[in-house]
């Protein structure tokens, strides 16, 4: 788990760098597809099933108003001021590592700015609760409270998740909840946690692919995501980039971040 961690966020580390003004989302998705052949691993997204559906790209790559699991497509270019959501799954010696960050496109306005940096936050504000005998109440609760906050909205249809050598695995990481509820979080559990926020609303309607999810409101969505496992503590990031240090210091890092 600890290597497919390292990899799925060192290559969406340099994945998220190649993006700019003018690609298309097919150009990034086959980008992470040859930087996942450099690595060695495979792509946990392409091909996988839901129902008679089998998901075409090797990355999930949402654009704007797009929640989840877009598609990378060769007419979908990027403009400076759009905002995309880039979500890297690998497998690797038969474990997955899963992670996704959302970044903008040259320039955004101080809103879109606020709401990726909201969203990010609520991220380690629920890592931070993923402790041993902690409940994942505990972690919902805090990541709803900073998003609702600010006065945005957080989407109940999608939610983080339990993995190991599957893509999802019990129990199910909400972004929404009471604290002191739910299954309790034992040392070692490898969990995904991923909180997905809208600008206004949280309904969502469901593209003519079957995949892509999409704000009704059609204002930018964010979404940021890291795999870790549960201690006592403080949880162990998995999903840190190769050169980036250990838990310790890549949280300490993320506070003063969001500080400044």
């Amino acid at each position: 788990m600890r290597q497919a961690g390292r990899s799925a966020a060192t290559i969406l580390d340099k994945l998220c760098s190649l993006v700019k003004p003018g690609m298309s989302t097919l150009e990034i998705d086959l980008a992470g597809g040859d930087l996942m052949k450099e690595f060695g691993v495979k792509s946990a997204c392409k091909g996988y099933r839901s129902g008679n559906r089998i998901f075409p790209s090797f990355t999930c790559l949402s654009v704007n108003q797009e929640v989840v699991h877009g598609i990378g497509v060769k007419n979908r270019i990027l403009q400076s001021g759009d905002v995309i959501s880039v979500d890297v799954c690998i497998r690797e010696n038969g474990m997955i590592g899963d992670n996704c960050r959302t970044i903008p496109v040259g320039k955004v306005s101080p809103e879109i700015s606020r709401l990726l940096k909201v969203t990010e936050e609520s991220l380690y504000l629920g890592m931070r609760l993923a402790l041993d005998k902690n409940r994942v109440g505990d972690v919902s609760h805090a990541v709803q409270k900073h998003i609702e906050s600010a006065g945005f909205a957080v989407i109940t249809n999608f939610v983080g998740h339990g993995v190991g050598r599957s893509l999802h695995e019990d129990p199910q990481i909400p972004n929404f909840g009471k604290a002191g509820t739910g299954p309790k979080l034992r040392r070692g559990m490898a969990i995904c946690i991923e909180p997905m926020v809208n600008m206004k609303s949280p309904q969502i309607r469901m593209a003519k692919d079957g995949w892509t999810a999409i704000a009704v409101d059609e204002f930018p969505s964010a979404h940021f995501e890291h795999t870790l496992l549960v201690d006592e503590d403080l949880p162990e990031i998995l999903t840190i980039p190769e050169g980036c240090g250990k838990t310790e210091e890549y949280f300490s890092s993320k506070i003063s971040e969001f500080a400044a």
